[in-house]
């Protein structure tokens, strides 16, 4: 039986929370996010410096459904959020074997969610999850619980993110039927790669701006730098001088990868971030007009971080690579606030937040 709620605060715990973009859109919506819980021990600085939350180092898969429901204040209404790792499901996961040994987080998060019985439940993750028996045992478990379960791929740009990602969002309630987030951009004023990360100042391939040390690029190959001198919005390596190309792309398989080594075009949104999005040659990541790859903080950005948003502490030096999985790992923020405002605006009609 759903217990009754008079008008109160929205309080959230963040489950998988990473660095907190989940959370920071979440907050931005004016939910109260009173904890994140993630295994991953560089994620703490920038959950914690940049939200009002406390941030748990534990395990998910072994996480104590007591303890979790601690985290929330006696009053109020609950919701559980997460976004369980995407690379079982994501197309480039390696391996079924993999996929495997990585669907049980899913099903941990169906578990704390049966066991803990918050009033509103959402999860992110990777359109590909849909093809997987996991996340239909995951619908049914909900269900079973009486949650009325909404869920469907949005496009991102239509949140004000700037980069064409499609991410699946799964909202629950058992208050009843809870709508998803209504697109509030259309295709002539999506947010753009030149609205997002053009008045940043200018650097060179391994340079990094004195004023940001996360606006740092990757050094480029001798090689690499003529390749990317050659290159056009939109273009691909196809447009270069035949002895610019690399030996894979000029074997008939290479045919089929057409999408690297590219520069974003200024006036779009970006492709979809990766952990690697700092690589020149790990997709179209190459600044639409500098000769180098975007920097850390124009890919943090294009996920819609605030552009000083701390990624890690004052004396602390973290590799590109473990910023690059920081980063692209994330829930895009505009994207959470969509999802909280959502959240927010069923419990209102409800008569059940304030």
């Amino acid at each position: 039986m759903v217990r009754k709620q008079t008008a109160a605060r929205i309080n959230v715990v963040d489950l998988f929370c990473g660095v907190g973009g989940l959370t920071k859109g979440l907050t931005n919506a004016g939910l109260n996010v009173v904890a994140g819980i993630d295994v991953d021990p560089d994620c703490e600085y920038p959950f914690t410096a940049n939200n009002r939350a406390a941030f748990h180092l534990r395990d998910v898969a072994e996480l104590d459904c007591s303890f979790v429901q601690s985290l929330f204040p006696e009053d109020g209404v609950r919701v559980l959020a997460g976004c369980a790792p995407c690379q079982p499901f994501s197309r480039y996961g390696r391996g079924a074997a993999n996929r495997r040994s990585r669907w049980s987080l899913l099903q941990d998060f169906a578990r704390i969610a049966g066991e803990v019985r918050p009033d509103v439940i959402t999860m992110e993750n990777v359109p590909e999850v849909l093809q997987h028996e996991v996340f239909d045992e995951f619908v049914l478990s909900l269900q079973s619980a009486d949650y009325s379960v909404q869920h469907n791929v949005l496009y991102c740009p239509e949140f004000g993110v700037p980069q064409q990602r499609k991410r699946l969002v799964l909202l629950a309630s058992r208050f009843g039927p809870i709508q998803m987030p209504k697109p509030t951009y259309a295709p002539l004023n999506f947010k753009t790669v030149r609205d997002t990360i053009g008045g940043l100042p200018k650097i060179s391939a391994g340079e990094s701006d004195p004023r940001d040390g996360i606006h740092r690029a990757c050094k480029l190959s001798d090689i690499n730098l003529k390749r990317i001198s050659a290159s056009t919005p939109g273009g691909t390596w196809r447009d270069w001088p035949e002895e610019l190309r690399a030996e894979c792309h000029r074997a008939d398989s290479g045919e089929t990868y057409p999408s690297v080594y590219g520069r974003m075009h200024w006036d779009a949104p970006a492709p979809t971030v990766t952990t690697q999005f700092f690589g020149f040659g790990n997709g179209r990541f190459g600044h639409p007009e500098q000769n180098r790859a975007i920097s850390l903080r124009e890919g943090a950005m294009i996920q819609s971080f605030p552009k000083g948003y701390k990624f890690h502490a004052p004396r602390q030096r973290l590799s590109a690579q473990r910023l690059g999985k920081l980063i692209g790992n994330a829930v895009p923020v505009k994207l959470g606030e969509a999802i909280g405002r959502a959240i927010k605006k069923h419990l209102s009609q409800q008569g059940l937040c304030r």
